[in-house]
């Protein structure tokens, strides 16, 4: 309903725009169903056909190549006939597995895509994953670490409290939270029985897909890096199966880590609308200077082309 009444309304501003007012005389009155359009044209445009917007906005294109590449081949490419798939998101190739990593990183998190139901042979339950991720001084990542198991609720509890003792207090620890009450109450419960250590749970919002975008972005560009570990093969299996696969938790984890490592901004079209005015702010109050004209040493090469040029000038 909320779709049909938008297109109405665009329907009705459109009709007000372009009649005149002769026409807008015979229109139906209020509440009578507007008729479907017999065809539609749509009209391909990239953003370089707006030099407008790139004008005003030069940081808007940059947006885009960092997009994942899904949506950038939607949005920058004009491609949308491209469909989400294995291989896709993810390729080893991707990512630098390494032996050592520097011990010096600034935030270490371990995030937990939680789930509760032991192996049966009647069953194929999802997996409890914990990721743990590290960001380096200069922006990078580091994927140090990833544990997974199938329990039942007290041995999940059981392996949280033994990873978080192994990692140390240094490490933050996440987890999703499940909607409504028994999501809340096992949220409470996960933070009182991790008390020594710093624990925050989060309330997941949008799809897989979406979330994913940001550590598959990150990937693609060579910014994540993954330590050498007996549990990498099945990392990259699942990474570079999804969406097709059944299950999908190291997807969630490592998604969930990178929104630890980086929390949205409430008020980040605010900030960047303030950075912008006042990077123009700045420009007007120190404009650049002039670079001063070359001075080469007396009987260089440079030299004596200067002079040839100055005589060819005067």
């Amino acid at each position: 309903m909320a779709a049909c009444g938008c297109s109405r309304v665009i329907a009705q501003m459109a009709l007000d725009s372009f009649c005149s007012p002769e026409v807008k005389l015979t229109m139906p009155p209020p509440g009578f169903e507007l008729p479907r359009p017999i065809s539609v044209t749509f009209i391909p445009a990239k953003v370089f056909d707006n030099p407008a917007l790139l004008r005003v906005n030069p940081d808007y294109l940059a947006w885009l190549l960092a997009l994942p590449l899904l949506e950038r081949e939607r949005l920058l490419g004009g491609n949308w006939k491209i469909r989400p798939a294995a291989g896709l998101y993810f390729k080893r190739e991707w990512c630098a597995v390494v032996d050592e990593v520097p011990a010096d990183l600034d935030y270490i998190v371990r995030y937990w895509d939680l789930a509760a139901t032991e192996k049966t042979e009647f069953n194929d339950p999802d997996w409890t994953v914990g990721i743990k991720l590290g960001r380096d001084r200069s922006g990078g990542y580091w994927l140090l670490d990833m544990v997974r198991r199938r329990a039942n609720p007290g041995d999940i509890e059981r392996l949280l409290l033994n990873t978080a003792t192994q990692d140390g207090k240094r490490v933050r620890i996440g987890f999703g939270q499940d909607p409504g009450q028994a999501g809340k109450s096992q949220a409470q419960h996960l933070v009182r029985a991790l008390s020594g250590f710093t624990v925050a749970a989060a309330a997941e919002s949008g799809d897989k897909l979406t979330r994913f975008g940001p550590f598959s972005s990150q990937c693609r560009a060579g910014n994540v890096k993954i330590r050498r570990g007996s549990r990498n093969e099945e990392l990259f299996r699942v990474l570079e199966g999804f969406p097709d696969l059944a299950h999908d938790d190291e997807v969630d984890a490592c998604s969930g880590a990178l929104e630890m490592l980086n929390p949205p901004m409430p008020s980040w079209g605010a900030y960047e609308l303030a950075r912008h005015l006042a990077e123009e702010a700045f420009a007007e109050q120190h404009p650049k200077q002039e670079p001063a004209p070359p001075n080469p040493a007396r009987g260089s090469m440079e030299w004596f082309a200067l002079q040839e040029k100055l005589k060819n000038s005067s």
